[in-house]
């Protein structure tokens, strides 16, 4: 064989294994979601999960070419929630996405490897999540729902769009740490705006039925429905009690008033869920939970509906009207 032959031969041989590298399909990754809606039709986790997904593909993560996402809707189930976190962990997916503290738990009770990414979690320090919000620590970091303070404005609103409530009920769910936290938050500032608070559990539908009709019996009544998922899951009762009651009611999250409920001062959860495929694409690609700092919400958003505060004989003032995000008439 002539020499020039020979180098072309081997040069040739060299480039096979390059040549079949390139050929060979990405790694299908895999991202697993415990929500919290009813399930994927439900056209009101749908904003969340869009978000997600279009947030995702900007990054060059497309659902069916190069990552695979499983969902699991546990609906406020707690049963559920870790059924599914189990499930999920089983699939061995490379990350997790949780959204709200009912699911992130059962996740951190099931794996303490695989990375999690959280929204919508209200204070992942007190509730062990992570070790600090500048550095998490551990398999999980995300994005935090609000401060406790927020919790204050929810009773001055109602304040300023109801000025004859001297009496509000607090819908909370017991199970979860935030919800007495933010019991305990109203309930300090209740003296200075010359209200007294009483609490409404929200642990299932009868309980918060019974509840809401007992608090209704006495007038000059508000409701506060404070941040949790059970109050999401059972949002179309909570929204119809408040109307038959006719007691005015702040929510901490548009969704409520989108579907009839009258006022709500809350984080923009859609903008999170958008951020949180950042913190996904940045872990998929080799980054730690542990170094990516918890953040606290950029978008916060006053929505009111004026039709419901037309039912309940409401005047808006001018001043809450010209801080709304969104008025829906």
């Amino acid at each position: 064989m002539k020499r020039r032959e020979f180098i072309t031969l081997l040069g040739g041989a060299a480039a096979w294994p390059l040549a079949a590298r390139a050929q060979q399909p990405e790694r299908m990754q895999r991202i697993g979601v415990l929500q919290g809606g009813v399930d994927t039709d439900d056209p009101r986790s749908q904003p969340n999960i869009n978000a997600f997904r279009q947030a995702l593909q900007q990054l060059g993560w497309t659902d069916g070419r190069n990552v695979k996402i499983d969902f699991r809707w546990p609906a406020g189930d707690a049963d559920k929630a870790r059924k599914y976190a189990a499930e999920l962990v089983e699939l061995a997916p490379d990350i997790i996405l949780a959204i709200g503290a009912s699911n992130l738990t059962p996740l951190l009770q099931a794996t303490r490897t695989v990375p999690i990414v959280f929204v919508a979690v209200a204070d992942p320090v007190g509730a062990g999540y992570v070790d600090s919000l500048s550095r998490p620590g551990g398999n999980a970091t995300g994005f935090v729902l609000f401060d406790y303070s927020l919790s204050t404005k929810w009773l001055e609103l109602l304040k300023q769009i109801a000025p004859f409530v001297k009496r509000v009920g607090v819908l909370r769910d017991t199970a979860n740490p935030s919800g007495i936290a933010q019991f305990g938050v109203i309930q300090s500032a209740a003296p200075s705006l010359g209200v007294e608070v009483s609490p409404v559990n929200v642990r299932d539908a009868p309980e918060i039925e019974r509840g809401v009709a007992a608090f209704a019996r006495s007038g000059n009544g508000g409701l506060i429905v404070t941040g949790s998922p059970l109050s999401l899951v059972h949002r179309d009762l909570i929204i119809t009690l408040a109307a038959r009651h006719k007691l005015p009611t702040v929510y901490f999250l548009r969704p409520f008033v989108t579907d009839g409920g009258l006022i709500s001062y809350g984080p923009d959860v859609v903008d999170q869920s958008r951020r949180a495929a950042g913190y996904v694409d940045r872990i998929l690609k080799g980054e730690k939970p542990a170094d990516l700092p918890v953040q606290a919400p950029t978008k916060y958003e006053l929505v009111i509906n004026l039709k419901t505060a037309k039912a309940l004989g409401l005047a808006i003032p001018p001043a809450v009207l010209a801080r709304a995000d969104e008025v829906i008439e």
